[in-house]
């Protein structure tokens, strides 16, 4: 009982499909002679199809089934079966390059760019693996001798410098690169050419010379429009106002704010500001004259554009306004009396996403900025520009828009535009002609009377503002004037009297000449940037003769230790060697200095060394040395100097003139020392107070030397007293 179930499942089975002894069918040589569904006849064997007698065809799986093998993989057809290999860029999980489907085998993305990849994308070149694939690009600083942002090896493509990356962006070098653009587009004929020739060339990664030179490509294709005649083919310029907006938008994409940030202040706004007013005077300009009433959309990720355009037979019942996001804008235009003549009107909304930070004022800013406080902009940006004609025709009367903004604690809001001049570019926030209407938590409702560029602002403390910085320059100009009227005095003073020449009045000198010189320096050279040659010799003088008073500082100190540990030394070799330590070491360090960095000298804001690559620190670095190893010579010297007074009273009085150099060469090193640590700390803290210490100390530096090694000296009171005293004008005045 048990072998029944058994036997009836054999029996079946051979029913099913078996082989018949007894078959005497000629059959098909790829077919066999077998009892299937209890019928004897001639079947084709697997991966064939036919009748079994006559004929077999192989049977194509590779067509017949979709993705037989999986995804990745390719199948390949055989007489009678078939395999699967992986897709190029793939390889299988087992390790084999053969498999078939359903044994648990996939296809896996190889990694060319690993360490186990082979792939050589050249020199300056990375490599980034895709599904797959991969692509070669360039690295920063490197262009694609084909154009091709992305390609492969041998391909003919190699990485060559790219001269726009040593463009430390003066005049001359944005003047370069801004012809050889427009240039490139000059040939074009038509607007939308222009349009899409710059959009191509704007989708990758773009340097700051790049930003400002196709943002003047984007400007002049625009004034090339206004002698262009508008097309009244509708759909040419739908596509010409779609491809404006895509082009504005590659400016603005979250990947170009670093080219942006790269910009100086003052060309950063420019360049915006010129964007700003090109899409909105290009977009006017395409809007007019449609045919009919007429409301266009175009948007992209980080810019939406609304177009009305209706005639003067529509104005009544046409009242312009827009949803944008969160934001929400309406125009109301003046009321006439009289009837409408014949005319048209173009009104054209923009938004802006990301452009708020580019326009808040920078954290630690010291240019003439139109308030006392930093502003932010916490809204997008929105703009309203109205073309009619005749002009008269659409007058407004007023325009309100509520915004989302990012509300911050203890931080003011208010509504503002941005006021610039069309012929330079130049512009600010202001708030003539706004007022704010509402405001909650997440939104703020203004009223303005004008167009414009609007967005909320939050004002904070901690700049300097245009009020204290104009006092500052003025500080600054009347300080250094007096510095050098002063230690004109000093180096007279130390070089024409004899009875005062000594080893210390050379170190006074020399340190006197230095400062001289470095002050002279920067009231003539410091904001000569325009040239780029002036301004970087101006920045290399200006290093040298810094860091050589802070030489003959550090010869003071070191002086005055020899003398008090009792050091038996030659004047004259000493002398020499100091003249060595005092200009040569500076030169050295300047000489190294330039030789690594050389286009680190002269910045595009003003003529002395660039923060970047940290590259000031060839100034702060030995200048806190100095600082520090006069610190460690003057604690000896002081101890020492005490105990001696102490313990040898009949020498007090050696020791009191030694403490009297002590504490003028003290002097110097805190008023040299200061005046950079106050630098240091404005640079960090950005603050009110630290601007105007700073500006104090350094201008006024050789006053206060003047008063310590000269006024408050006893021996040069008295050769003074002995040079007027034979003078009959001030012999009264003396006595």
């Amino acid at each position: 009982m048990r072998l029944l179930p058994f036997l009836v499942l054999i029996s079946s089975l051979l029913d099913y499909g078996c082989t018949s002894a007894s078959c005497n069918m000629t059959c098909h040589k790829d077919a066999r002679c077998e009892v299937q569904g209890g019928i004897t006849g001639c079947y084709c064997s697997q991966g064939y199809t036919g009748n079994g007698l006559t004929f077999c065809y192989d049977d194509n799986e590779c067509e017949n089934a979709t993705q037989p093998c999986g995804e990745h993989a390719n199948c390949t057809n055989t007489v009678g079966s078939y395999f699967c290999m992986c897709a190029p860029g793939f390889k299988s999980s087992n390790g084999q390059q053969t498999f078939v489907p359903n044994d648990g085998t996939s296809c896996v993305d190889v990694d060319e760019c690993s360490n186990e990849g082979t792939v050589a994308c050249g020199d300056h070149a990375k490599c980034e693996n895709v599904d797959g694939g991969f692509n070669c690009s360039c690295k920063e600083g490197y262009q694609p001798s084909t154009g091709k942002l992305q390609f492969k090896p041998n391909d003919g493509t190699s990485c060559q410098e790219n001269p726009k990356a040593k463009c430390e962006l003066y005049n001359d070098c944005i003047t370069e690169h801004i012809n050889r653009t427009l240039a490139g587009i000059s040939h074009l004929k038509t607007p939308l050419e222009m349009l899409q020739k710059i959009n191509r060339n704007t989708l990758g990664p773009l340097l700051p010379v790049d930003v400002i030179a196709y943002v003047e490509a984007l400007s002049y294709s625009s004034l090339n429009a206004m002698h262009y005649p508008v097309s009244d083919n509708e759909a040419l310029r739908n596509t010409t106002i779609n491809v404006l907006v895509n082009t504005v938008n590659n400016f603005l994409q979250k990947d170009k704010i670093t080219a942006w940030e790269a910009l100086p202040g003052d060309k950063q706004r420019q360049s915006l500001t010129k964007l700003l007013h090109t899409a909105e005077q290009a977009a006017l300009l395409m809007s007019q004259n449609f045919k009919k009433t007429t409301q266009l959309d175009a948007n992209a990720s980080d810019i939406a554009l609304r177009v009305f355009a209706f005639d003067s037979h529509r104005m009544k019942h046409i009242h312009p306004h827009v949803y944008m996001g969160a934001d929400y804008i309406k125009i109301s235009p003046k009321k006439r009396e009289e009837s409408h003549p014949n005319g048209t009107v173009a009104v054209v909304f923009l938004r802006y996403n990301n452009i708020g930070s580019l326009l808040s004022s920078p954290k630690n800013h010291s240019s003439k900025d139109t308030s006392e406080q930093r502003q932010t902009v916490s809204s997008s940006v929105i703009a309203v520009a109205i073309s009619s004609d005749p002009p008269t025709l659409y007058e407004l009367e007023k325009i309100t828009f509520t915004l989302k903004y990012a509300k911050t604690a203890d931080k003011d809001i208010k509504c503002a535009f941005w006021n610039y001049s069309a012929d330079t570019m130049n512009g600010n926030w202001a708030t003539e002609g706004c007022e704010l209407t509402h405001s909650n938590s997440t939104h703020i409702s203004c009223k303005c009377n004008h167009l414009t560029h609007f967005a909320v602002l939050m004002s904070s403390g901690g700049s300097v503002g245009v009020t204290n910085y104009n006092i500052l320059t003025r500080i600054t100009q009347l300080g250094i004037i007096i510095s050098l009227i002063c230690l004109s005095m000093c180096i007279f003073t130390f070089w024409f009297f004899s009875e005062i020449q000594s080893t210390r009045t050379t170190i006074h000198k020399n340190l006197c000449f230095s400062l001289f010189l470095a002050e002279l320096i920067f009231l003539i050279g410091i904001n000569m940037n325009n040239n780029k040659l002036f301004c970087s010799i101006t920045a290399g003088l200006l290093h040298y003769f810094l860091l050589a008073a802070f030489a003959w500082m550090c010869i003071e100190g070191i002086h005055l230790y020899l003398i008090v540990v009792g050091v038996i030394y030659n004047k004259g070799f000493l002398h020499k060697n100091f003249y060595v330590f005092g200009y040569v070491s500076p030169a050295v360090v300047v000489g190294i200095s330039a030789a690594l960095g050389y286009k680190y000298y002269g910045t595009t804001e003003v003529c002395w060394l660039s923060t970047k690559n940290n590259f000031i620190w060839s100034f702060i670095g030995p200048a806190c040395l100095i600082i520090l190893v006069n610190l460690l010579a003057f604690g000896v010297i002081i101890y020492k100097v005490f105990r001696h007074t102490a313990m040898l009273k009949p020498e007090v009085s050696c020791y009191e003139n030694i403490r009297s150099c002590a504490r003028g060469a003290l002097a110097l090193l805190f008023l040299l020392g200061a005046t950079w640590i106050f630098g240091v700390l404005h640079v960090v803290q950005g603050s009110v107070v630290t601007a105007y210490l700073f500006t104090i100390f350094n201008a006024f530096q050789g006053m206060f030397i003047f008063i310590f090694l000269c006024v408050l000296s006893r021996k040069i009171q008295e050769e003074y007293y002995r040079l007027f005293k034979n003078v009959p004008c001030c012999f009264g005045c003396l006595r």
